[in-house]
């Protein structure tokens, strides 16, 4: 049977559909098992548990605009196998958001009350950055999940070393958005104009700021 090839308008709907799906708490169940599943919870103290909570609040918001980003990205993508590799990315990634929801819950604690706003601007910065070509897109993808790693890494300094449980979501983030930017390497990414990368820390640092409390 031959596969239907997906139209703007599918395409316009099922970006609804996600958008809806991502901004809309709770995320449900995860695909895979959550891999803090087993792992104790550490005895936290109320500002420790404050602290953790405003990290992983920080980590959700992230996956929030990955979706959005991802999404975007694949809403322009010129080549049918590069979207697919978007589409299966953001699929991983909801993932993350549901790992980070569920966290966040544990911890007594509620998502970034601007993810609709954090949605909406990655949304837009990928379909913009995709309209440009898949190449760009790409280097995009690569340079974004590149300062993701380095945001997760930092993480694990400022964690409360009893937080395993946040420690080991955060890890198998690390390595599968590692590898989502080798991916997107492999596939033929654009190494970014630095202007244009110093410009993606900037926004990065605002919006990471603002998560933590909001």
């Amino acid at each position: 049977m031959r596969e239907r090839s997906l139209t703007p308008f599918d395409r316009l709907l099922a970006g609804a559909n996600n958008a809806l799906r991502t901004v809309s708490a709770p995320a449900g169940l995860s695909a895979r098992d959550n891999p803090a599943a087993g792992v104790d919870e550490g005895n936290l103290d109320n500002r420790q548990r404050a602290h953790a909570a405003g990290l992983m609040r920080i980590n959700h918001a992230g996956e929030v605009a990955a979706q959005g980003l991802y999404q975007g990205h694949a809403a322009v993508a010129r080549d049918t196998s590069i979207e697919e590799q978007m589409q299966r990315a953001a699929n991983e990634e909801f993932d993350h958001l549901a790992w980070c929801e569920q966290r966040l819950t544990e911890l007594g604690a509620s998502p970034s009350r601007l993810s609709p706003f954090w949605y909406a601007g990655a949304f837009a910065i990928g379909a913009a950055s995709g309209a440009l070509g898949d190449r760009w897109s790409l280097g995009f993808i690569a340079e974004t999940e590149r300062q993701v790693c380095e945001h997760l890494e930092s993480h694990f300094e400022r964690l409360p070393k009893q937080d395993a449980r946040s420690r080991a979501i955060l890890e198998q983030m690390h390595e599968e958005e590692a590898e989502h930017g080798e991916n997107a390497i492999d596939a033929g990414a654009a190494e970014l104009p630095p202007p244009v990368k110093r410009l993606m820390r900037l926004t990065a640092k605002l919006m990471t700021r603002t998560a933590y409390w909001l």
